[in-house]
């Protein structure tokens, strides 16, 4: 089993780019810029304690979490960080299509333990950047969440990877991006401007303070900025 899986990931690794990662396809973009500031922004909101892992969630479906989970894991291999993605959508997951990585084996069989952790990370095409898919959809994605499976696969990733960006599902529709945002050092909140209403967000911002965790910032997607700003049509980050 392993051995297939080996070979068709060197396949993989030729194909061409996930369709969704600006970050490279679009080198000379300003997204690429606005998902660079993210970056550093990130990395000055906690300055004076470890920031290992964060969560990449959304108030409601269709805002743009995966997309910008994926991309922001991209500029900080760019940055010679050992980065660790996890789809940790275990109902709608996405990753795999992203990284044309496989899904046979991902999160919930090892929260499920029926395979250790080393033999569900991938590589992917992007130097320094692994993923963890999230493997077939499981009946009780809430319950495995809340096991002690994950905090110590938690515990043994952050010993390997300089970052662990999870991607986990939308907070109003389900209690996972809760469970995962309790376990991370910090949560980005993603906001599709012109999608999402009022009450949603301070809906999703009351349940990330219940749930405990730092809110690093909110990434405002598909923001257009005025015409006289030059750079950053479309991306904004507010702490």
């Amino acid at each position: 089993m392993k051995w297939r899986l080996k070979k068709k990931k060197s396949v993989l690794q030729n194909s061409q780019i996930g369709r969704k990662l600006v970050t490279i396809s679009e080198t000379k973009s300003h997204i690429i810029e606005q998902f660079r500031t993210l970056r550093t922004n990130i990395k000055f909101s906690m300055p004076d304690e470890p920031l290992k892992t964060i969560l990449v969630t959304s108030s409601t479906p269709g805002e743009g979490k995966s997309t910008n989970a994926a991309n922001l894991g991209v500029v900080f291999a760019q940055e010679d960080k050992r980065v660790l993605i996890i789809d940790a959508d275990m109902r709608k997951p996405t990753l795999h299509h992203t990284f044309k990585t496989f899904n046979k084996v991902g999160l919930s069989n090892i929260l499920a333990r029926r395979w250790a952790l080393h033999e569900a990370v991938q590589e992917t095409f992007i130097v320094g950047l692994d993923v963890i898919t999230s493997g077939p959809i499981p009946p009780n994605p809430a319950e495995l969440l809340s096991s002690q499976g994950l905090d110590a696969l938690l515990q043994h990733v952050k010993n390997d990877y300089d970052i662990i960006i999870i991607d986990s599902p939308p907070l109003l529709s389900v209690t996972d991006a809760q469970i995962l945002a309790n376990k991370c050092d910090g949560t980005i909140l993603i906001l599709s401007t012109g999608v999402v209403d009022k009450r949603a967000v301070k809906k999703a911002k009351a349940l990330l303070t219940a749930s405990h965790t730092k809110i690093l910032g909110v990434v405002l997607n598909n923001y257009k900025t005025p015409s006289h700003f030059n750079y950053y049509e479309e991306y904004s980050f507010v702490e």
